[in-house]
């Protein structure tokens, strides 16, 4: 293995791979670090194409020592598809969808869930809790299950439906909360306080190791490019795991020498109904504010105060990027328009993304002939709601 210890970007401090972590004494997350070197000497981007279609494929890349602790449901290597037609409608020639639909448990938390789950299992975690706005919850109870682990999930009523129901079928101890993600992470803390050290806390971004997994869609990107990264990337963000982890990724490829100088300008997306980082980023804070009476049809993006607001509104910074907000009914209108032109339902969180690229195209920040990859963070099934079809005729 080639992870060599974690250390804090707020304070700089370090801490030890080979044992249980959660934040930095000084409240950050941390992140784990790895010998670069000795990785570029161990193998090349050619190597990957001969492995599995999985996110292992990048396993010296990965904080999982021993084969045997990994959880795996074959999860990864999702499609990034081409959409001239929707492209062509906004001036955008090179448009593409990674689709993370097509993962296990039908979202992008899937891959934070297996390399989280198969490190904690590492480390001899045998029960771990967490909130969740929906997602995130159904992957960490499934593969929590795969591992032999048991889950505590904390969810909002007004989560996803099929959420509850994966969290139930995996045998996952579910609490709903009247409130949002927030007042779960309240309860949670609650939770893992009274258990005396037994349970561990698998929040987003409190323990080092979802970000790695969520990374590899970073690392997929450009190899799906031939090795080549794009010049924009269009991201959904609430906690901002992903964002961060493509943006980590990123870095680790330039590092290594498999990509150049050049890299992605990076774009948070949010709704005007929750925009933490919008504002902040508006502003020229290094800190996000808490969102008031948070509300977003994109329910996965509904995270008033994250904690890695710092780490997101970084990446945004030093990638050239910046932060959008867009609104519900552009949302589900955008999700219409390209389900009929290019036959694929988003989840709303991926829609959200289409809306930025068309507002930015529309303004200049975006040019026509830019390679553009949006993030489909979730599979649209999973929110059937979002398209209406009470004017449907009824045959008799």
């Amino acid at each position: 293995m080639y992870l060599t210890h974690l250390d804090c970007p707020r304070c700089g401090r370090e801490s030890a791979a080979d044992t249980l972590q959660n934040l930095c004494e000084c409240g950050s997350p941390l992140l784990a670090r790895y010998d670069l070197p000795a990785v570029a000497k161990a193998v090349t981007p050619e190597r990957f194409g001969l492995r599995p279609a999985d996110l292992w494929r990048y396993r010296e890349l990965l904080p999982v020592g021993d084969p045997r602790h990994v959880t795996t449901l074959g999860e990864g290597w999702t499609p990034l598809l081409r959409t001239p037609n929707y492209g062509a409608e906004i001036g955008i020639a090179d448009l593409m969808v990674k689709d993370e639909g097509l993962i296990p448990t039908g979202s992008f938390k899937a891959r934070g869930a297996a390399v989280g789950v198969s490190r904690a299992r590492e480390l001899g975690v045998q029960q771990i809790a967490m909130p969740t706005n929906g997602n995130a919850g159904s992957a960490w109870a499934t593969y929590a299950a795969r591992a032999g682990m048991g889950a505590t999930i904390v969810m909002p009523l007004d989560a996803p439906s099929i959420c509850r129901r994966e969290c139930v079928a995996a045998g996952a101890d579910l609490r709903l909360i009247d409130g949002l993600i927030s007042d779960a992470g309240r309860r949670v803390a609650e939770l893992i306080a009274e258990s005396d050290g037994a349970i561990f806390d698998a929040g987003t971004l409190r323990e080092p190791y979802r970000l790695e997994g969520k990374k590899t869609m970073g690392y997929e990107i450009v190899e799906q490019l031939g090795w080549q990264a794009p010049d924009v990337i269009i991201y959904p963000t609430g906690g901002g795991v992903g964002l961060i982890g493509i943006h980590k990724a990123l870095h680790e490829l330039r590092e290594l020498g498999w990509i150049g100088d050049k890299l992605p300008r990076l774009v948070a997306v949010q709704s005007t109904g929750c925009a933490p980082i919008v504002r902040a980023f508006a502003a020229g804070e290094d800190r996000a504010q808490p969102w008031a009476d948070a509300q977003t049809v994109a329910f996965g993006i509904t995270v008033p105060a994250p904690l890695g607001d710092e780490l997101i509104l970084t990446a945004l910074r030093e990638s050239s990027g910046t932060a959008v907000a867009v609104d519900d009914a552009d949302i589900l209108a955008d999700l219409r328009d390209f389900a009929t032109r290019e036959g694929l339902l988003l989840c709303p969180e991926g829609a959200a993304c289409l809306t930025a690229a068309r507002q930015l195209r529309a303004g200049g920040w975006i040019r026509a002939d830019e390679r553009v990859v949006v993030l489909n963070t979730g599979a649209g099934l999973k929110y059937p709601d979002t398209v209406d079809v009470s004017g449907v005729p009824v045959l008799v």
